[in-house]
């Protein structure tokens, strides 16, 4: 029986042909889309799972909130809360600390050297807490002493080529330093929120502000030192809320009643983060790297959810819409002693042989997409399936309920078709079906006005921040990264003399060094306070040093007061404030600070400038109160403003002057305003992603729309052969064919219009700088849904109304 039902469904998809490839067109990109979006959706989630113990590793975050009001969120703690809370609670198991460490490395017997950026000091607890592998050397010992480090298997061959690293020095140009191997790691998996090709024992920290003078060992007691990541181990059985309860007492006590604090009305408060949540659920200051979106990932979920049951509402459209063709082959077997549940298992088989097709094309679909879509979305992972075993039983279930649920509906509906009015020719739809039928209609197409007003007000969002006024000129800025290798003693006389031949150069403007450029998180903040009134409160500010040409090269719009110059020696204790700080300290208008002095750590400082508030990273963030210091002999960062048109010509100029100067520094550099649009690189990813799945969810919806409007022409054949008769046009008929869809359409729209608002104005709210959401956005939407209806309904409509009457009339 079950061989003859097999028989029968692959006759019937080969009958209908057209029919057959509809469906499995549709089923097929549906499924594709899903397991794209499952294998992305996995990846996303499947970070920092790799440790043994992540469930019970917890990350630090500092609060600090000024007058009562919440001031900043940091990834970033005191060193000193790590080791105390170990020691004061039970609760923890054990800690570590991770503070970043860029370095210059070199192998000086093979004069291989390279700028090291994705490494930290790291407390030997970090091997076992953070998952990191390695392959040589002794984990409970690799980290201990000073001037240790481990490395990377990518960076030994980076240094060593295929010679053993275990035990080789690594050597820091310029400086009376180097440190030794002591273990080679397995390269960090991708899918860590945590970039680390290298770490650096905790101790070579301590010994070495110990050698700068610091007597107070502050890298193990400050709680004023907040750069630092710091990770907790629980006890196994301890849950995270347990020991959270109890930290407001322990900032209490560290920290919020300390005098200063007091003094200022600052309060600090820590929270703890799941070692799973943080590359999704952690955007704060001072991450470790860009992080995901929980957000957009949720989103991406629910859209493979949505177009997969778009695909399987088509196919019941489309059975439903050759169910009267199929009425006679129903009415003559049960004539012949068919029973309904034979009738019903035929029906689904067919339904599983049709979705199984469409599984197969999309699997192959998949395998081959898979390096194109991890492209598009900025993944490093090269693999083509990725996809973990949860996910991987999550579209197994969702295959099978989908082909059963799908199936039963158009098995049910035919099989209980009466033979003898089907064999009479007195069949007929029910207002039921049609009214089932149109309201999937409704969904899909309420879907497509979402979908297509949401692309619209993610491109215009991504374009305001990318075009947006930013109150500087990064334009043809070339930025190079400064130098470490030459002592601070011979530094301004090396650099000085460079700086003047750059500008001897027919190419090249102007050149400005500062501690950072446009683009790069502040990690230097200091509480700054007004001196008069004299209890005037602390604010956090964060520090920008730069020379005396940062402000008129990058054309900083000066709104009181003078820029640096070299005519005052008094501008050592000057600060140019942005208008945000103005209004933070507590100033009416930039008129009232010009002159002010503020109180900075023991040091009084004279504010002679104001310039407008420029953002200084992108405008996802508000723009923080910021306070410019003359800092002529900073070396973090140098900006040179070209104005040749011959770019190779310039760089290969400036990298010879470089080498010169500056022999034991690698020559690295980027452009500025490529380095600053980076940071709308996940908004435009998001924003091309969303509107790939948009139009192939309206596609699979346009087939839906094509059933329904094909099963009603069927239905009303011989009323139009009537119409045409009597005289009716075809333009007459074709307007009453379409009218019932495009009053679905308008119902769809209306429906969707207050949902879309809700959902865009909430994604909106991540931006601190945004678009409104105009009104004529969603009449786009509604006009392109309302046209893709009638080009997908006018095709049968017009075949339909240009057909001869007397052939319509005959049909039964």
């Amino acid at each position: 029986m079950i061989s003859n039902y097999f028989k029968l469904a692959v006759r019937n998809l080969f009958k209908r042909k057209g029919y057959s490839v509809l469906n499995i067109l549709g089923l097929a990109i549906g499924m594709t889309c899903c397991l794209l979006i499952f294998q992305y959706v996995s990846y996303e989630k499947s970070y920092d799972q790799f440790s043994e113990k992540q469930k019970q590793i917890v990350r630090l975050r500092l609060d600090s909130y000024q007058q009562g009001v919440l001031a900043w969120q940091s990834a970033v703690v005191y060193p000193a809360i790590g080791p105390t809370l170990k020691k004061d609670y039970p609760e923890v198991e054990d800690f570590c600390r991770l503070l970043p460490n860029n370095l210059i490395l070199t192998n000086t017997k093979t004069n291989v050297k390279f700028r090291e950026t994705q490494g930290y000091f790291a407390d030997p607890s970090a091997i076992k807490m953070l998952g990191v592998q390695l392959l040589n050397g002794d984990p409970d010992k690799a980290l201990n002493e000073p001037d240790n480090m481990i490395i990377s298997e990518t960076m030994s061959k980076k240094y060593f080529g295929n010679a053993e690293a275990m035990g080789k020095q690594l050597r820091i140009p310029g400086r009376d330093r180097s440190y030794q191997v002591s273990g080679v790691f397995k390269d960090h998996p991708h899918n860590s929120h945590l970039r680390i090709n290298y770490l650096c024992s905790y101790a070579t920290l301590v010994s070495q502000l110990k050698a700068n003078g610091d007597t107070s060992n502050r890298a193990e007691t400050s709680f004023g030192w907040y750069d630092f990541y710091t990770y907790l181990q629980l006890k196994p059985g301890i849950e995270g809320k347990e020991l959270a309860s109890k930290l407001p007492a322990f900032c209490d006590r560290y920290m919020n009643n300390d005098e200063r604090n007091k003094a200022n009305n600052l309060k600090y408060t820590l929270s703890l983060i799941p070692l799973s949540d943080i590359h999704l659920y952690s955007n704060y200051k001072y991450e470790a790297g860009v992080n995901g979106n929980g957000r957009a990932v949720r989103f991406m979920f629910l859209i493979g959810f949505i177009i997969m049951a778009i695909a399987w509402v088509n196919y019941i459209n489309l059975s439903t819409a050759r169910s009267v063709e199929r009425g006679k082959e129903v009415g003559v077997r049960k004539v012949l002693g068919a029973g309904k549940a034979q009738l019903i298992r035929q029906f689904l088989l067919e339904s599983l042989l049709l979705n199984l097709v469409a599984l197969l094309i999309a699997c192959c679909a998949f395998y081959m997409l898979v390096p194109t879509f991890n492209s598009l979305m900025g993944r490093e992972e090269p693999a083509r399936f990725a996809m973990s075993n949860a996910y991987l039983v999550l579209f197994t279930g969702l295959f099978a309920a989908g082909t059963l649920l799908s199936g039963l509906y158009p098995a049910f509906v035919i099989s209980g078709y009466k033979p003898v009015s089907v064999l009479k020719g007195a069949f007929k739809n029910t207002s039921k079906g049609l009214l089932l039928r149109k309201g999937l209609i409704i969904g899909q197409f309420g879907i497509s006005v979402l979908l297509i007003a949401g692309t619209i007000i993610v491109f215009r969002q991504v374009n305001f921040m990318r075009h947006q006024d930013l109150g500087f000129n990064i334009n043809q800025t070339l930025v190079l990264d400064g130098s470490e290798t030459v002592s601070d003693s011979a530094y301004m006389n090396t650099y000085q003399p460079f700086k003047e031949e750059l500008l001897k150069q027919t190419g090249i403007q102007g050149v400005a060094a500062s501690t950072n450029v446009p683009g790069q998180e502040i990690f230097w903040t200091t509480g700054i306070k007004r001196m008069n009134p004299a209890n005037a409160e602390s604010v956090i500010l964060h520090h920008l040093g730069v020379d005396y040409d940062f402000i008129p090269q990058f054309q900083v719009k000066m709104i009181a007061g003078r820029n640096f110059s070299k005519d005052f020696s008094t501008d050592e204790n000057a600060a140019i404030l942005n208008e945000t700080a103005v209004s933070a300290l507590g100033f009416k208008d930039p008129a009232e600070a010009m002159g002010q002095k503020l109180i900075r750590r023991r040091d009084t400082i004279t504010i002679i400038g104001i310039v407008q508030s420029f953002h200084h990273q992108g405008l996802q963030k508000a723009i923080d109160p910021q306070v410019i210091l003359l800092v002529p002999d900073s070396r973090n960062s140098y900006s040179i403003k070209l104005s040749s048109a011959d770019i190779p010509k310039t760089i290969a100029t400036v990298q010879n002057i470089w080498n010169k100067y500056f022999p034991d520094d690698p020559f690295n550099y980027f452009f500025l305003d490529d380095f600053y649009n980076q940071q709308y690189k996940a908004d435009q990813r998001f924003g091309k992603v969303f509107t790939l799945f948009a139009m192939l969810a309206i596609l699979i919806g346009c087939l839906g729309l094509l059933g329904l409007s094909s099963y009603n022409i069927l239905q009303r054949t011989k009323e139009i052969g009537i119409r045409k008769v009597l005289g009716a046009s075809t333009q007459k008929v074709v307007y009453i064919l379409a009218k019932d869809f495009l009053v679905v359409v308008l119902i769809a729209f209306v429906v969707a219009v207050p949902f879309t608002w809700w959902l865009m104005h909430n994604w909106l709210h991540e931006f601190a700088y945004r678009i409104n959401i105009d009104w004529w956005i969603f009449l786009i939407a509604g006009a392109i849904s309302i046209a893709i209806a009638l080009i997908t309904i006018s095709f049968q409509a017009i075949k339909a109304a240009i057909a001869n009457p007397v052939k319509s009339l005959r049909t039964e």
